[in-house]
């Protein structure tokens, strides 16, 4: 296996590995648990589930392979803490949403080309990249998954 194509799989297969490892967190816990703070005062493993899913719905965009379908959620789970407004969502809906961004982002996934991950993403100019060409595709999906990985770690604490 050449050198960057083996470097691909070893993200996208910790990537896979976190993100199955949080959905069994998020599928397998009783609503109850799910409802309740993690700690006095801190989030909900429900606004977690909104927040994971309304962040990684911005990937595909943010790599110029594919858009959003879950802008509605950036207000109540990206630019506010949680709080009552989350309330309004359905547990059902978000782990639908949950399955359904992961679903597509693997199916863009499996579309690139290694050289493909490895070019500038959306979020960074021509003139940044060209400076510092790790801020890739690749690198945006290692970054996703050290943002997953902590999250799960947070919910662990949950129980």
């Amino acid at each position: 296996m050449e050198q960057q194509q083996l470097f691909i799989t070893m993200v996208l297969n910790t990537w896979n590995l976190h993100i199955s490892r949080t959905e069994k967190f998020f599928f397998d816990q009783p609503d109850e648990i799910l409802l309740k703070p993690i700690a006095p005062g801190k989030n909900r493993p429900v606004y977690l589930l909104g927040h994971l899913v309304a962040v990684h719905d911005m990937m595909a965009e943010i790599m110029g392979i594919g858009g959003r379908k879950y802008q509605h959620l950036d207000n109540d789970f990206i630019k506010n803490p949680d709080g009552s407004a989350v309330d309004q969502y359905s547990l059902d809906i978000l782990k639908q949403n949950w399955k359904e961004v992961h679903q597509k982002l693997a199916e863009l996934f499996g579309t690139l080309q290694p050289e493909d991950w490895f070019k500038r993403h959306n979020s960074v100019s021509e003139e940044d990249f060209a400076k510092d060409p790790t801020r890739n595709r690749l690198n945006l999906v290692i970054n996703r998954t050290t943002h997953v990985a902590y999250h799960l770690g947070q919910l662990k604490l949950v129980g």
